[in-house]
């Protein structure tokens, strides 16, 4: 993978639903009583990541929360009336992008979303090895209990079920993510504990905890049909014959939420992070001139609880509560 550059290649562009998946919420929790909980980096993560997953859970009527770690103030900015907001410049980006992030949480339907700490807590880290990993504020650099400590409480006042985060890569190697997944998973273990910290709730243990995911065959798929039709600048230096460090193997993928009915929601929580992400009907374009086809099926690795039934030829879960009841 190149370094410094900023990575993000999930799949994403509506598909044929696939029938074999059956309907998502089919559980035998009623709606109004599950509570999902997203940890994020930067805004925008959460709609490349998980935009359809939080608007058809939000739809449904479950509490979905989003957890922001930074603001994202050192991203790369594509709208040039705003290129003075820049962290070389006036450094304005991140204050900026605390509206994106609710323009974004609007189009899903999501009405909890919160900075981890409060707002500008910790900055964004920018890319491994660049000087701002070594600014004392940024998020690269915080103590991971101490910023657990913050999520703990938020964990035990939604009390979610499910709590969704990266792997211990982050996905692609950004510091903010490899700290957020960090930040998350020391967060699960202590929400739990009844000696910790009895001043930010009542202990809570989250039943299931998921690492965002990518599967290699996907992703080999979807680059094969960008380059059929003469697209060379998406995913541009990927070989789909080739290595593809970022894949997880279809193997340890576990479950797959359908989002058909909610990809428009996506493209406009997309949309609404305009200065990172350009979007041109079905494609969008990230800051570093890469893209990815907008699919509305999101995928997912169980990391903690028990699996539920899957379905389909790979037997994937279809719902992140599966075999959870309330």
């Amino acid at each position: 993978m190149a370094c410094g550059r900023r990575w993000r290649l999930w799949t994403l562009v509506s598909r044929r639903p696939d029938p074999a998946y059956g309907p998502v919420l089919s559980g035998n929790m009623a709606d109004a009583d599950r509570r999902l909980l997203f940890v994020h980096a930067h805004p925008d993560d959460e709609s490349i990541n998980n935009g359809a997953t939080m608007a058809k859970y939000a739809s449904a009527g479950a509490h979905v929360a989003l957890v922001t770690c930074t603001l994202g103030e050192e991203g790369e900015v594509l709208v040039d009336d705003l290129a003075h907001l820049a962290a070389d410049k006036d450094d304005q980006l991140g204050k900026y992008r605390i509206g994106e992030l609710a323009a974004a949480m609007d189009a899903l339907g999501v009405a909890d979303h919160r900075f981890l700490g409060g707002a500008g807590r910790y900055r964004d880290s920018g890319m491994m090895g660049e000087p701002a990993n070594e600014r004392p504020d940024c998020f690269w650099q915080a103590p991971v209990d101490e910023a657990a400590a913050y999520l703990v409480q938020t964990i035990r006042e939604v009390r979610p079920q499910v709590l969704v985060t990266y792997d211990e890569n982050g996905g692609y190697g950004h510091p903010d993510h490899i700290q957020a997944h960090r930040v998350a998973m020391r967060a699960f273990e202590l929400a739990a504990k009844p000696d910790f910290r009895r001043d930010l709730g009542e202990p809570w243990q989250v039943a299931k905890v998921y690492w965002n995911a990518i599967a290699d065959s996907s992703i080999r798929q979807a680059i094969q049909a960008l380059r059929e039709a003469g697209d060379t600048t998406t995913f541009e230096g990927i070989d789909p014959d080739g290595d593809i460090p970022y894949a997880v193997p279809d193997d340890l993928v576990t479950t797959e939420i359908d989002g058909s009915d909610f990809a428009e929601a996506k493209l406009a929580a997309l949309r609404a992070h305009a200065t990172q992400i350009t979007v041109d009907g079905p494609f969008f374009a990230l800051s570093n001139n890469l893209g990815s086809e907008v699919m509305a099926h999101e995928q997912y690795r169980l990391v903690h609880g028990t699996r539920g039934l899957g379905s389909g030829d790979a037997g994937r879960e279809a719902d992140l509560f599966a075999g959870l009841s309330a």
